[in-house]
């Protein structure tokens, strides 16, 4: 045993270090959800997502991010996306459902969901991505926005647009947001009206943005598709309803819900499911 101070201490140290993340097993499911404190990737064997077909009234958002995603998974040219607007009408959705219907093309494509408090390690992240060479990998981020005390931002810039490293060319970056400028238009006017440089006090983070290759905006649904998507989880599921009870029906529960939307016409499905006695996975 040695009697040196220094080298006890080191070694004690050593000790209390935390060891390091083992590295994923990629193989083991096709998608994957990353922790921090530790560091992990934790494999999701089942995702939770509706068949590309039953996303209804969002064609050219849909042909748009499916056509970019099979580009990415074939190894050519393609471009981050931020998918943005309105509430419930399918952005998430939309990103589990694209990812699915290029899997199912052959291609060997991953999906990694990162949560926005996570972002701050999104470098340490992209080690493990990076070295993956083998993957292609969809990194993806729901409901991203950002406060005006939030540093997280920085470090997406730098991934999406920026760095020495950047993106690794295996990974592709898609997230989602209510806003298209990922913050609070009073956030950006408080930050223009107290400014020396109006200009130059949002740009820093208004710019986040412009590094999204690809902007698909969601906009709330009418009526028709709203009844259209009932009427696909009907058809997809099975359920015989009569075409007046069920238009009666769902337009009443979107009037008690004060809003249509893709989440709206899910939800009365569930009901009515459950009031037909029929089990939706």
């Amino acid at each position: 045993m040695t009697t040196d101070p220094l080298i006890r201490i080191a070694e004690a140290l050593e000790r209390l270090a935390p060891a390091l993340p083992a590295a994923p097993d990629f193989g083991a499911a096709d998608a994957f959800i990353w922790h921090s404190q530790p560091d992990r990737l934790e494999a999701v064997t089942h995702v939770s997502r509706v068949g590309i077909d039953l996303l209804i009234g969002v064609n050219r958002s849909r042909d748009t991010l499916l056509e970019n995603t099979r580009q990415f998974a074939r190894g050519f040219g393609a471009n981050n996306a931020l998918l943005w607007g309105a509430r419930g009408m399918g952005k998430s959705s939309l990103v589990k459902a694209v990812h699915a219907k290029v899997r199912a093309e052959g291609e060997p494509l991953k999906l990694v969901e990162i949560s926005r408090e996570d972002l701050g390690t999104i470098g340490r992240l992209l080690n493990f991505l990076r070295a993956a060479k083998e993957h292609r990998f969809i990194l993806f981020c729901d409901d991203l926005s950002f406060s005006h005390d939030d540093q997280h931002y920085k470090a997406l810039k730098a991934v999406l647009d920026g760095g020495i490293e950047g993106r690794p060319s295996n990974v592709v970056f898609y997230a989602t947001s209510n806003r298209r400028h990922l913050m609070p238009r009073e956030m950006i006017e408080n930050e223009r009206s107290s400014a020396i440089n109006p200009a130059e006090a949002v740009e820093e983070k208004v710019s986040l943005s412009d590094r999204f290759g690809l902007w698909l905006g969601f906009h709330p649904c009418d009526q028709d598709d709203y009844l259209a998507m009932i009427r696909g989880y009907c058809d997809s599921y099975g359920l015989s309803v009569p075409e007046e009870r069920l238009r009666a029906e769902a337009i009443e529960w979107q009037a008690t819900r004060g809003s249509r939307s893709g989440r709206v016409a899910w939800q009365f499905f569930c009901d009515l499911a459950g009031r037909e006695g029929l089990k939706v996975a």
